[in-house]
């Protein structure tokens, strides 16, 4: 009988050793999204095609608008965030101890977009110069999804090409994406420096125009954000050096997101119109697109990415131009997403 029972017990042991590493090696850890946006597809991808769990993570999920997301890393309340260049590059100038694993999306993923009657009223001219574009923002209201994040950055940045003051020529309030149609709607504001899938819910019926391209753009408005780290997985740099295996499996899944993007259009598009609560299938099948178009297949930082961030930061008048990093060695990693 005791040989038995111990027969028994190395079964179970034997069992027990070849169950998925995940199911004995689950490390919980928790991410902050500043809004709910297509930009944050991988992150949605990661964790509703399961692959967070097949690394062996399981991610709490918490949105918390604009720069707050990156704060909330910094003091420790969450343990990733999805922030953008624009926010690492200005955290690490402030003596930040912040660094980036990955990067999802390569290109801005803004545009600006005003009301129809008011482009017609100011005689807006599609094929004209940005610098003559952008004038007519003038006396607008411009809904950001947050204050001092990207689509902030990137508003006050065409603001100034236009030669406006970005702090009283035009009004800038932080409305999340999923309100800024209604907002539109109701007359409370007269433009957006928005993304998918808002934006082709602002295109629709001719409702609004695009008075710059920062994405999609041939060239890119301004032509030197044809590149950008623009959504980086951001984290503490003491997280990674205590908990090493925690980011190792946050990289592979970011690595296995963008692959699902890639290869699996069908479910990816779902993920993203579920998520952004898409019930027009051409917006999610235009949504996808751009998302795909944005999404590299490798999700890794470049100093050139990172350059073109912290321009964006002095450009919108964040930051004096004498702050600028004079390297960007350091303030990010792709040991997690390179093998």
């Amino acid at each position: 009988m005791d040989a038995l029972r111990r027969f028994g017990f190395t079964a179970l042991f034997c069992l027990g050793a070849a169950l998925p590493a995940q199911a004995q090696q689950l490390e919980k850890t928790s991410l902050a999204l500043p809004a709910i946006a297509s930009i944050f597809a991988s992150a949605y991808v990661a964790q509703d095609a399961g692959i967070y769990k097949e690394v062996g993570l399981e991610v709490k999920e918490q949105v918390i608008q604009g720069i707050g997301s990156a704060n909330a890393v910094i003091s420790g309340a969450m343990d990733f965030s999805m922030s953008s260049g624009v926010t690492l590059t200005r955290a690490t100038a402030r003596h930040q101890p912040v660094i980036g694993i990955a990067n999802t999306y390569d290109r801005s993923g803004f545009w600006i977009v005003i009301k129809k009657k008011i482009a017609d009223e100011r005689h807006f001219n599609p094929k004209a110069p940005l610098a003559e574009r952008a004038k007519l923002m003038k006396g607008l209201r411009i809904a950001v999804g947050g204050i001092q994040a990207i689509p902030d950055a990137y508003a006050k940045t065409i603001a100034r090409m236009g030669g406006l003051n970005p702090e009283t020529d035009i009004v800038r309030t932080g409305i999340p994406p999923s309100e800024t149609f209604s907002a539109m709607q109701s007359g409370s504001i007269d433009g957006a420096s928005i993304g998918p899938p808002v934006l082709e819910q602002l295109l629709q019926n001719d409702y609004s125009v695009v008075l710059a391209d920062g994405t999609t753009g041939n060239p890119v408005d301004p032509p030197w954000l044809s590149h950008i780290d623009a959504n980086v997985v951001l984290t503490r740099k003491q997280l990674c050096a205590e908990h090493r295996s925690v980011c190792v499996k946050m990289g592979e899944a970011m690595v296995k997101a963008a692959a699902y993007i890639h290869d699996h259009q069908k479910e990816a598009t779902a993920i993203l119109a579920k998520r952004l609560n898409i019930k027009d299938p051409g917006v999610a099948a235009d949504t996808y697109k751009k998302t795909l178009e944005s999404t590299p297949l490798k999700p890794v930082l470049d100093a050139k990415g990172l350059a073109a961030a912290d321009e964006l930061n002095v450009q919108a008048g964040f930051m004096p131009a004498d702050q600028k990093l004079p390297s960007y060695d350091g303030i990010f990693t792709n040991e997690y997403v390179s093998k």
